[in-house]
């Protein structure tokens, strides 16, 4: 399994990208795939083959309207372990012993 992280914005509309980033979200949200919104990218966990799907389809749907488009990709693959969005974060509270803000 694969933990992504992306991000991905075009670099000739402005500003305010929030309107790119829905679009990316609406894709990822139904693609199915488990995913994580944060402030500054997207972390999505699944097979290889199927988030690098939802990366690509992200981009062609960007690059219809966007001359140029920035993408940050960091990936981390652990074989055999599913649910990494939760666990990761749960195996840090445990040392802690407390919550933490996500």
């Amino acid at each position: 399994m694969v933990l992504l992280e992306f991000s991905m914005s075009p670099l000739d509309k402005g500003e305010s990208l929030s309107r790119y980033v829905a679009r990316s979200l609406d894709i990822i949200d139904k693609s199915g795939i488990p995913y994580q919104l944060t402030p500054m990218g997207t972390i999505l966990e699944g097979e290889w083959e199927d988030v690098f799907h939802v990366v690509q389809a992200c981009f062609e749907r960007m690059e219809q309207d966007c001359a140029r488009i920035s993408i940050n990709i960091r990936c981390d693959y652990r074989q055999g372990r599913s649910g990494r969005l939760e666990k990761k974060i749960e195996s840090v509270e445990k040392h802690l012993g407390r919550k933490v803000r996500t």
